[in-house]
């Protein structure tokens, strides 16, 4: 297709090469991956250039401010998203919507998600957001659950073709920054409008297309459907598309790449896994290697800082009762007893906390080695997708 840019890379022949060129397990196209450029490759949003190609995901209930802050300490992420935030409630200035958009001078570049079905407020909300100096504006197209849904926003409006590309152009319109678009494939297999809505919002001005490779019916079902978001890429001409959905190392990041030809990759679960893929795929990108995720005392460090950063929000007792279900995917991905994990879960106060970890640390994992531990595993959302 004329027009689309395609990464130019350098020859790279590192270790990861070489165990791709030795398993007997490899699939034909990932000779792709045995070539990769000496610096990172950065992505252009309008005017907007992100540093790398790997974005955090906007993820309900986890990519907020904290989470955000020691993600880019570890390094390696080109831009963070908010999690989603209604347009309403941020022009009513609702306290929950003004704590999702806090940010600091660390936490850039950042784009704030927000959702809604009215033009007229989402108009307002974009214009309020750059008021503030946020630096992009993502429009949720994909949110699957209910309470989303049943107001016409998220995944809804990929049923409205006409009344949607209407809403995007009048965001698009209202402010001088990059917006985005985050969607899913459609809103069933029979309709996988996600293309044909591509196209348009290329023409209307927005700066960039995110696609989870799943369906609304899907949720989370099944595996990514690669061949979707290719689709989405050859829709376009110029604007970059960002793949996401299954993303959970670097091989998978890898996959993504050579079988949709996507720009950049977006990563939401993977990332509260391991906060250290971001630096780790910038390494394989840059040379040919990557370091392992971190190891035991490294994550609990990064998990007492993350919740430093939350108390400094939040405040001890808010923030520590807030903290108690990423604490428990931090403790339970380091193979952390289930007594331990029990006594950190009852933690009131920092002391609290700190007599727990003092007991964790000198236990250290319960089954595995201290310093090779296996990938941290972030379930995702169950039953029916109407009941979400």
């Amino acid at each position: 297709m004329e027009g689309k840019e395609k990464p130019v890379r350098a020859p790279c022949n590192g270790p990861i090469s070489a165990i791709l060129r030795s398993t007997n397990q490899v699939l034909p196209c990932w000779t792709a991956f045995l070539n990769c450029p000496q610096m990172p490759v950065t992505l252009q949003y309008g005017s907007l250039t992100l540093p790398t190609r790997y974005l955090l995901s906007p993820l309900a209930g986890f990519t907020n401010l904290p989470f955000r802050r020691v993600v880019r300490e570890v390094g390696g992420v080109g831009l963070c998203t908010t999690d989603l935030v209604s347009a309403r409630a941020l022009l009513a200035g609702s306290r929950k919507s003004m704590k999702l958009i806090e940010t600091c001078a660390e936490d850039s570049p950042l784009s704030v998600q927000i959702f809604g079905s009215d033009p007229r407020m989402m108009h307002d909300a974009a214009q309020y957001l750059q008021e503030r100096g946020i630096a992009s504006i993502d429009i949720n197209m994909g949110c699957p659950v209910q309470k989303i849904v049943g107001g016409g926003a998220g995944s809804a409006m990929m049923c409205r073709r006409d009344e949607t590309i209407d809403l995007v152009k009048t965001v698009v319109e209202s402010v001088s920054l990059p917006v985005t678009v985050k969607m899913r494939l459609g809103w069933d297999d029979e309709n996988w409008t996600a293309p044909f809505f591509a196209r348009e919002f290329e023409q209307v001005g927005v700066a960039a297309i995110a696609i989870h490779g799943r369906t609304r019916e899907q949720g989370f079902r099944g595996s990514v459907k690669r061949e979707g978001i290719r689709q989405v890429v050859e829709a376009v001409e110029n604007i970059p598309v960002i793949g996401n959905g299954d993303i959970l190392n670097v091989a998978d990041a890898q996959r993504m790449f050579a079988e949709t030809g996507c720009h950049g990759i977006s990563i939401g679960r993977g990332a509260l896994a391991n906060p250290w893929i971001f630096q780790q795929l910038v390494d394989w990108e840059t040379t040919g290697t990557c370091r392992p995720s971190g190891t035991f005392d490294e994550r609990l460090r990064l998990m007492l800082r993350q919740l430093d950063f939350q108390t400094l929000q939040l405040g001890e007792d808010l923030g520590i009762r807030l903290f108690r279900k990423m604490g428990h995917w931090y403790l339970k991905g380091m193979r952390v007893p289930a007594s331990l994990r029990h006594d950190f879960q009852n933690a009131r106060t920092r002391d609290d906390v700190n007599e727990v970890v003092e007991r964790i640390t000198q236990h250290g994992p319960q089954t595995g080695d201290r310093n090779a531990l296996p990938d941290m595993h972030i379930p995702v959302p169950s039953g029916p997708v109407d009941k979400w």
